[in-house]
């Protein structure tokens, strides 16, 4: 077979075309690409609900790839191994309730789980703003190409519909703080967003249950941008509350929508 340079391009492009413009309406948007969101795409996805994930990085999985200081293994507590189980992650016993994963097959099975259940996947593109309309809830995110942003260029953006949003963005609570930022009064949590307190897993692994909930109408925050909003400590490689938050957010979206 001899292979057409110009087929390939129009191969990648129309198909590229179809799947942004059939995720222009959506159920729910997830801005950012780690744990957490990935958890929570899956059983999302699994649930029926159309489902699309936004990431600027390159990468998907945020600060998982990396383990701890660059030695690429994570640990996860007894209460949240099951999910490991449910991604077919392997992982070892290194004492009573402390499990050791390998950090990058942790998140090649995240990722393909939620690629599996149905989420759409867009790296390389950032969230700019949301879309706010009579009602004061979120309806939508404002999205650009994050090359533009990297080369300072006036380029304007385009908008999605979603009828729910998940920041899922990490230490920067992006989403979160730009609602903040850009609505006058509006209050996320007590505090508004305080940002995250001195490392302490263990307190900082308990409260995020707490955290990962509704922010602002059609907002939701889950993973470390859950604490970095209530100003809870943060954790370490120690994940498996991102996972169980991912779990509890897809579970309050399953609620809300159904």
């Amino acid at each position: 077979m001899e292979l057409d340079e110009v087929v390939i391009t129009r191969a990648i492009f129309e198909e590229y075309s179809k799947a942004f413009l059939d995720h222009t309406e959506v159920d729910v948007a997830l801005v950012g690409g780690g744990p957490a969101n990935l958890v929570a795409a899956k059983y999302l996805a699994e649930a029926g609900i159309k489902t699309v994930l936004y990431e600027k990085k390159l990468s998907v999985g945020g600060g998982m790839w990396g383990g701890g200081m660059m030695f690429p293994r994570i640990v996860v507590q007894e209460e949240a191994r099951r999910i490991l189980d449910e991604f077919d992650i392997k992982y070892t016993e290194y004492e009573k309730g402390y499990y050791v994963a390998n950090s990058i097959e942790s998140v090649a099975k995240l990722t393909s789980g939620a690629i599996n259940a149905g989420t759409e996947i867009f790296n390389l593109m950032s969230v700019d703003d949301v879309m706010i309309r009579e009602d004061d809830r979120i309806s939508g995110l404002v999205i650009n190409w994050t090359a533009v942003g990297i080369g300072k260029l006036h380029v304007d953006p385009m908008t999605i519909r979603a009828k729910v949003v998940v920041d899922g963005t990490g230490h920067e609570a992006a989403v979160c703080n730009t609602v903040q930022r850009k609505i006058p009064g509006a209050k996320l949590g007590e505090l508004g967003v305080v940002g995250e307190k001195p490392m302490w897993a263990d307190l900082g692994e308990k409260l995020l249950m707490k955290n990962t909930k509704e922010v602002y109408p059609g907002l939701i925050v889950t993973g470390m941008a859950a604490n970095a909003v209530a100003g809870a400590p943060r954790m370490g490689p120690v994940f498996g509350g991102m996972l169980l938050s991912g779990e509890m957010a897809a579970k309050l979206i399953i609620e809300k929508l159904q």
